[in-house]
């Protein structure tokens, strides 16, 4: 049996973490994580991240619905960032796209919108 990694939180406690699409390799979005986040992500199955405007966890789709299974936790090779392998669904983007990288920076939008921001928060 291998041992965990032990992922550097650094000096304010996060990790950035990327949610791409296990299936796809659509990159979704980016987002931090704590340590309370990871455990919980791993407990539950489901992604949790740190708020850094709101101070506090949140668990991806508790209020809109757009949730992400997490199938798999990947650590980089300085163990300071984490990538998510997840099934989304709806979109990932509180703009209602599905991914958070949705235009160009030219300003072309590329992404597709996949539901009202508005009929949700």
């Amino acid at each position: 049996m291998t041992e965990d990694v032990e992922v550097d939180f650094g000096d304010d406690g996060l990790v950035p973490a990327v949610a791409q699409d296990a299936d796809s390799g659509e990159v979704l979005m980016l987002a931090y994580v704590s340590p309370e986040a990871l455990e919980r992500t791993r407990e539950t199955g489901r992604a949790h991240y740190y708020s850094r405007s709101r101070d506090e966890l949140w668990e991806k789709g508790a209020t809109s619905g757009h949730t992400q299974s997490v199938e798999e936790v990947r650590v980089d090779c300085d163990a300071d960032t984490l990538l998510y392998l997840v099934e989304q669904t709806g979109g990932a983007c509180h703009t209602g796209r599905r991914s958070c990288f949705y235009r160009t920076i030219d300003g072309d939008e590329v992404g597709k919108t996949v539901f009202d921001p508005d009929d949700v928060y």
